[in-house]
């Protein structure tokens, strides 16, 4: 297999530049899209955090208060009442509380298509290495 170019060293050093130039620039447009992505679901996850939370704290004092006035009346002394009640919404609250920081996590919010596009790149600049390597001992 004889192949034959009839471009010059200059001119394929210039494409080679170029082409990489283009790919870094894309490559840069593509993180730049991801991590406003990410940050914008980070922003209005945390916008709806916070509108949920002002909207639920009255709403569930007002049903922690119904729950104790139950058991007052079902014949529970009120602290024993109260302190039942609490004991129990403060291990929910915990809950959550640990289930919504891992959510934001900055493992969350690392630009994953990019990386893995950066990955890909890279196999195929070291694919075509080593094949330009093969067929310049073979020539």
């Amino acid at each position: 297999m004889n192949m034959h170019f009839n471009r010059s060293i200059p001119d394929v050093i210039g494409d080679v530049v170029h082409q990489v130039t283009t790919l870094i620039r894309k490559e840069t447009q593509l993180a730049r899209a991801e991590m406003s992505e990410k940050m914008g679901q980070a922003v209005s996850g945390i916008a709806l955090a916070i509108f949920g939370a002002v909207l639920a704290i009255p709403a569930l004092v007002i049903v922690l208060e119904a729950i104790v006035a139950g058991l007052m009346r079902a014949g529970l002394p009120v602290y024993w009442s109260a302190l039942i009640v609490g004991g129990v919404a403060l291990i929910i609250g915990i809950a959550l509380l640990v289930a919504g920081a891992n959510r934001l996590k900055a493992d969350n919010l690392v630009p994953q298509k990019t990386i893995h596009q950066l990955q890909r790149d890279a196999e195929v600049a070291a694919h075509e290495a080593s094949n330009e390597h093969g067929i310049n001992r073979a020539a």
